[in-house]
């Protein structure tokens, strides 16, 4: 889909199609996929990661990182801030070229048997690389992972190889929180509020390390919103599927974003980037959306991009 994305909102029917409204009109379920469709810079695929990335200075942690789906296609500047701040704190960071879809998808729409197809293809691919830690910085991917020991509790071939890997998986924030930062953090001078998203907050409890990790960046002032932990409305494919109590949802949060005035929303999960973007647009609202580990990058870069 990426090159007619591309070549639909470079030609300006984008602008066309949201202007006149006629796709929701048509069908509100196809006007709420059109309206969370990310920017997209270039019609072919983002470079990947290299195969090994060296830790900077002393070597404290050896790593594996799954780049995702959605993530390694329209959130690509993401992994290369996740690789950047990894390497800075220390970390030698494996990035297998084979990865697959880790099949969140799959599970959060009922299709079981198509996400442990997925699952066993993951553990197979990650399971034999000698690492301290498989990091995530997708929340539905994680929370998925997380959940391999269940998904393939009744497979004897895998249920060992699921739990083994489920309990070497953490989301980055998690993992970073876990480790201390080092290195030289810059002055960022920005107002940030933070999303839990439902795949971290709720999913898999993670809620404070993200704040405690943010709290560290010089001259970033971090603003509680209100029912930070509520749902959004994206919700893996909710709003695909319920799109308007996915749009109730979705009100709610941003009358909640409108409490506080911010430079940037940061969540740690693709599709709440994407559903509250589409808030903020809608809302006019002079906000921009970022996971949480592009700002560490930025500050240990001295840039924001």
């Amino acid at each position: 889909m990426l090159p007619f994305i591309y070549l639909y909102q470079k030609l300006g029917l984008r602008s066309l199609i949201q202007s006149t409204g006629v796709i929701s009109r048509f069908s509100q379920k196809l006007g709420n996929m059109e309206a969370m469709l990310p920017s997209v810079e270039s019609p072919t695929f983002p470079p990947e990661l290299p195969e090994l990335i060296q830790a900077k200075g002393k070597k404290r942690f050896r790593v594996a990182l799954l780049t995702g789906c959605v993530q390694s296609v329209f959130f690509s500047k993401t992994n290369e801030a996740t690789a950047r701040v990894l390497a800075e704190n220390g970390c030698e960071v494996i990035v297998p070229q084979n990865q697959s879809c880790c099949g969140a998808l799959s599970v959060h729409s009922g299709r079981l048997s198509e996400g442990r197809e997925f699952a066993k293809h993951t553990i197979k691919t990650f399971e034999d690389l000698d690492v301290d830690a498989f990091v995530i910085n997708s929340a539905g991917c994680g929370s998925t992972i997380k959940d391999y020991g269940e998904i393939l509790k009744d497979d004897p071939q895998f249920s060992e190889r699921a739990e083994a890997l489920s309990n070497k998986t953490k989301d980055v924030m998690e993992f970073l929180s876990d480790i201390g930062l080092e290195g030289n953090l810059k002055d960022l001078n920005i107002k940030v509020t933070y999303q839990d998203a439902c795949h971290i907050g709720h999913a898999q409890r993670i809620k404070e390390q993200p704040r405690e990790v943010l709290k560290e960046i010089p001259g970033l002032e971090l603003i509680e919103m209100p029912e930070s932990d509520l749902c959004c409305g994206s919700a893996g494919i909710y709003n695909l599927v319920q799109p308007e109590m996915s749009q109730s949802l979705l009100d709610r949060k941003m009358e909640n974003v409108k409490q506080n005035r911010v430079d940037y929303l940061v969540a740690g999960n693709p599709g709440c980037l994407l559903q509250i973007q589409k808030g903020i647009n809608h809302n006019n609202l002079n906000i921009k959306t970022a996971h949480p580990i592009e700002l560490l990058d930025w500050s240990y870069r001295g840039a924001i991009d």
